[in-house]
């Protein structure tokens, strides 16, 4: 969170696995409730309603505000990063972004959702938020990771988004982005949790949880037989073999070119994939698209003397 004439600028990063903030992440999950569950540790509490935040898992939806669900997570992001600075009321400005493909298209649409009351006042972990939407800005995924490290991005690059739900990459020459060469497609790391789910079952007729998969996917093992990880692995691998085949039909060359990668798909090229360590930069902070809509937002109200 930055602030700027008393405006607290936060960074949201709406994923479909994870919400994440400059300094907080937790599950995009969420079930609602008229009346209060019986675990509330994670419970928020608006318009008479009880959502348990990072419940379940959040189906893909091309269009986030079609339903209420990544209002509620918004709500809960926000309160996060002014718990962390012990506040409990403010003037937000909303620093978001949408895929690289589907930002023009749906810019105006999601910064009316996010902006659709300008006065908020809900309980999340029993306390008490009241704040103030005083702006929401927009700006392309993945993009805005490597904004920060711009210029320090000579020749030839390609950026590679790689969240739950999509992939996104853009091509770059010396740091500038070149808008005919940016593609969006629907290959995130839940593809390969389904690959994996699928392919284990069809091996072993066994079900695999779905939290031995993302630990094998982060971390590259988990406390489970070497006949189950070699599985895992030997999907997850395919999965990454075909991530870096869609970058070269996307124009990406590995001998010409440095490709940055960001978001969660980051883990899987580390630990299942096969790359040039000195061409390849894997951003490892999950929080790095946050933290560049807030560089992003703060940079330009700056410029703009600080007006809204």
């Amino acid at each position: 969170m930055k602030t700027l004439n008393n405006f607290k600028i936060i960074g949201i990063d709406h994923g479909y696995g994870n919400m994440k903030t400059a300094n907080n992440c937790f599950k995009t999950g969420i079930t609602t409730h008229d009346s209060e569950p019986m675990f509330t540790k994670d419970m928020l509490t608006y318009n008479g309603k009880y959502y348990l935040i990072g419940e379940g898992h959040k189906e893909f939806l091309p269009e986030k505000q079609n339903d209420e669900d990544y209002y509620i997570l918004t709500l809960a992001a926000i309160s996060a990063e002014l718990s962390d600075e012990g506040l409990t009321e403010a003037d937000v400005i909303i620093a978001a972004g949408l895929p690289l493909t589907w930002t023009s298209g749906q810019k105006a649409d999601f910064a009316a959702y996010l902006s659709k009351n300008k006065v908020v006042e809900f309980t999340f972990r029993n306390v008490d938020y009241h704040i103030r939407i005083c702006d929401v800005k927009i700006y392309p995924q993945g993009y805005s990771a490597v904004v920060p490290i711009k210029s320090t991005l000579k020749g030839l690059s390609m950026v590679a988004d790689i969240g739950n739900g999509t992939m996104n990459t853009l091509y770059l020459v010396n740091g500038k982005p070149q808008s005919g060469k940016m593609f969006t497609e629907k290959f995130g790391t839940y593809q390969c949790t389904l690959a994996i789910r699928e392919g284990f079952m069809r091996k072993t007729r066994r079900e695999l949880n779905d939290y031995i998969i993302d630990e094998v996917l982060q971390t590259g093992t988990a406390d489970i037989p070497d006949s189950d990880l070699e599985i895992i692995t030997a999907i997850a691998e395919k999965y990454v073999a075909e991530i870096f085949r869609r970058l070269r039909e996307h124009g990406y060359d590995e001998s010409t070119m440095k490709l940055c990668v960001c978001g969660g798909g980051g883990c899987l090229i580390r630990h299942f994939g096969e790359y040039d360590r000195n061409r390849v930069f894997i951003n490892s902070d999950i929080c790095a698209t946050a933290k560049g809509y807030e560089y992003i937002a703060y940079t330009k109200l700056v410029k703009n003397g600080g007006a809204v």
